[in-house]
């Protein structure tokens, strides 16, 4: 195994683990499953990639078919079954989602690898067009998921691509994050986003809360800047990195709804008042 790759596969493995220890502890957000909603219906769907096992939940309405689809790539600390509360609510507002786990995270077998992360990700995203097809399908990446999602975007078909709570590269969220610059050279230089988006060859929504304190919104309007004229950029008010997947409501979810299906987004924001997001050019 390379160099860069043994301290990324040890750090980004012990940090999974304690913050999922520290959510079983503390309990931010539900370990398991929860009972859906009626007209809410969950699979398990698992799939394979390369030779491991990959475990994921696709999540969708049954009272009203679905009109677009989404596969997302979560963040560093988290697995399928914490992110069912953002899918239920992308599920009631007429978008089917498909959530993994990346090897060697919760129950995917394989070890933790930024490689295989992205060959996780491609296979999760033609796994959910074998579910959904025809509807449309974009791809998400939540915080660490959004360096992986803008860095296969040339890989599958994909009509839009959305990232929240975005950093501009592995290596700069890694400083954000408490990683001294003197260590830089343990820190692969991997996940450039900034480098990616310019070539992304769909319409790129960018959202992100307010008062992101791990990876701050400076981050988000470099990435704007990077690919003027094919990104938009919503900042959501008063929002931290962790709030959108821990308690998750319209007022970060809603950009994403409206901008994979407009015409649903209308309703939900005529039945449900919102802090109003600020959406930037």
């Amino acid at each position: 195994m390379p160099p860069h790759r043994v301290p990324y596969t040890f750090a980004l493995t012990c940090i999974s683990r304690a913050l999922e220890a520290r959510d079983l502890l503390f309990k931010p957000v539900p370990a398991h499953l929860q009972t859906p909603a009626p007209g809410i219906a969950v699979s398990r769907e698992p799939f394979s990639s390369g030779n491991n096992l990959i475990d994921a939940v696709f999540v969708r309405q049954t009272t009203t078919p679905p009109q677009a689809a989404i596969v997302l790539c979560h963040g560093i600390g988290e697995t399928v079954d914490r992110w069912f509360p953002v899918q239920q609510l992308l599920a009631l507002n007429g978008v089917a989602s498909l959530v993994f786990d990346y090897s060697g995270y919760g129950r995917s077998t394989g070890r933790v690898d930024w490689r295989q992360s992205e060959l996780d990700a491609v296979a999760a995203f033609d796994h959910m067009r074998h579910l959904v097809h025809p509807l449309p399908a974009s791809l998400l990446g939540f915080s660490l998921g959004t360096g992986i999602a803008a860095a296969i975007i040339h890989k599958v078909s994909a009509e839009k691509l959305i990232l929240c709570a975005a950093f501009t590269s592995f290596r700069d969220g890694a400083f954000t994050a408490g990683i001294p610059r003197a260590f830089s050279y343990l820190v692969p230089a991997i996940w450039d986003t900034r480098q990616s988006l310019p070539n992304c060859p769909v319409p790129v929504l960018i959202v992100h809360g307010e008062k992101d304190s791990l990876f701050p919104l400076k981050m988000a309007r470099e990435l704007v800047a990077a690919c003027p004229g094919n990104t938009e950029l919503v900042v959501v008010p008063n929002v931290g990195h962790n709030q959108p997947f821990r308690t998750p409501d319209l007022d970060f979810w809603g950009p994403v709804i409206s901008w994979v299906v407009p015409e649903v987004a209308a309703q939900a924001a005529a039945a449900a008042p919102q802090v109003p997001a600020l959406h930037l050019k």
